[in-house]
């Protein structure tokens, strides 16, 4: 089906917007998002370094695996070392079989979305009620393990359906990352009322840079520190959100992981770091919503 237009946002040049500050005068809102993902043994969808083989696949299903038995560690321990947050978009049936992963995230009081049941699926190959039911299933579960409902959603493989902002609103989500259309906060229309898209890297992720497009793990580096140096500069003219999207298996690999260390340490001891909020889309939406109308493009 091609529509004329989503007619879930109108136009707004950035140029054209009113000036705000982020908390405490900051100017960049930094935030690192992780993908904690699942993918089922024997399944067709993944992601691949090479090319998929024949189902049942081992060499690409151990690859992926290895993000959740060695990689997110080394993950883990980079950002306490720089003293980074981290928002986790995590499959629900991590919680099933990975449980030493979900103590850390609680240990660590780090932020969980909403990311489905597995990557294995994608939302837009569903009926209604079925994307329905996927996306009940998995806010269940994490709100039973954390205590409170996720904020936040984004679906497997950034995927959606034509109802799917409705579903989310009516779910009781507040913010959703499936909408890479701006560098800040906007307000999307629903059947239910507005929800807020929150900016996310399609473009400064790993999987797209190293595995997509075939670029190296010193391109990625740099990257990293090209992008976050010009939004820096940007943000004197008004506020930005400049996020980073990693995944288990990519970055946790050694000789990613030390492309990683040496760019997320010259953001951490950056000279204007008075500047910077280093913080998660959680934090983002919550500030958003509290800002007075007209602020925020679609308020």
């Amino acid at each position: 089906m091609t529509l004329a237009h989503h007619d879930r946002y109108d136009y707004s040049p950035i140029v054209d917007r009113p000036d705000f500050d982020w908390p405490d005068g900051k100017r960049l809102a930094f935030y690192l998002a992780l993908n904690v993902e699942h993918f089922a043994f024997g399944g067709s969808t993944g992601h691949t370094p090479t090319a998929l083989g024949p189902p049942p696949d081992p060499r690409n299903y151990a690859w992926r695996d290895y993000g959740l038995r060695v990689g997110i560690w080394r993950i883990f321990d980079l950002a306490e070392k720089l003293g980074f947050p981290l928002c986790h978009l995590i499959n629900s049936s991590i919680y099933e079989r990975y449980p030493q992963i979900v103590a850390r995230i609680k240990a660590r009081g780090d932020e969980v979305v909403g990311h489905g049941r597995t990557n294995s699926e994608r939302q837009a190959d569903l009926d209604e009620a079925g994307e329905a039911e996927l996306i009940r299933e998995a806010t269940e579960v994490l709100t039973r393990a954390h205590g409170t409902p996720p904020g936040g959603w984004m679906g497997p493989w950034i995927s959606e359906s034509l109802v799917t902002p409705d579903l989310l609103k009516e779910a009781g989500y507040t913010y959703l990352l499936d909408w890479p259309a701006d560098d800040q906060p906007i307000w999307m229309r629903t059947r239910s009322g507005p929800i807020l898209s929150v900016p996310y890297p399609i473009e400064l992720n790993d999987s797209p840079v190293m595995l997509s497009r075939m670029q190296s793990a010193t391109d990625f580096h740099q990257m990293i520190i090209d992008q976050f140096e010009m939004m820096l500069r940007l943000s004197e003219e008004r506020p930005l959100v400049c996020g980073l999207s990693l995944h288990t298996f990519v970055v946790g690999q050694p000789f990613r992981l030390a492309q990683l260390e040496k760019a997320l340490g010259y953001i951490a001891r950056h000279p204007a770091r008075d500047r910077i909020w280093i913080t998660r889309p959680g934090d983002i939406a919550a500030f958003s919503r509290s800002l007075p109308a007209g602020i925020v493009p679609g308020s």
